[in-house]
């Protein structure tokens, strides 16, 4: 009897640790499960920071607080919910330009960024653009918006709709202008 007892108080043990190796497993099934679907990031990083070389000759450097990449979306992108800055090079010494804003959403597929909210590009002669809505076509090397824009020079402020323009901020046109503010140096 003792020895029946010991067999089934092992099996008992046995049993249990199977079963809740068997749930703890499902459940652990269902959390990777729940992992996997495409309204969650795939990945997250905090204090994101990446440098973009070509040649070993630096292009751009980028930082975020937070990026969120959704890759089971049908169409993959990665999101910069807590703001961007991006710095354009032209070596390691010559920063070209840069563009800050609160929001940022990249489309790799597609090669199409889009900067919303406190939109601010400088370029390299100091010039700024504001808007609250801008995109950069990585393949065309183009930045437009159908958005207001406001662009600050050292001698005027011109505002308008919409824009186009090189990464360099060089080479923009305001499609409609709406008003031309002189300033005055004296």
């Amino acid at each position: 009897m003792n020895t029946l007892r010991k067999i089934l108080n092992k099996t008992s043990i046995a049993a249990l640790l199977w079963a809740a190796m068997f749930f703890s497993c499902r459940e652990k099934i269902e959390i990777v499960d729940a992992s996997l679907k495409p309204d969650l990031p795939t990945q997250v990083v905090h204090d994101f920071v990446t440098s973009f070389t070509d040649s070993a000759v630096l292009e751009l450097k980028m930082k975020s607080p937070l990026m969120k990449y959704y890759g089971k979306k049908e169409v993959p992108y990665a999101d910069f919910d807590e703001g961007i800055e991006v710095y354009f090079y032209e070596g390691e010494d010559k920063m070209i330009a840069e563009i800050t804003a609160n929001f940022a959403r990249y489309t790799e597929s597609k090669g199409l960024w889009e900067v919303r909210e406190n939109v601010i590009a400088i370029n390299d002669e100091g010039e700024k653009l504001e808007t609250e809505l801008l995109f950069w076509d990585e393949n065309k090397n183009l930045v437009y918006t159908d958005k207001y824009v406001r662009i600050t020079q050292k001698d005027q402020i011109i505002m308008g709709n919409g824009l186009e323009s090189d990464t360099k901020f060089d080479n923009w046109k305001i499609k409609n202008v709406t008003a031309t503010i002189y300033i005055d140096d004296e």
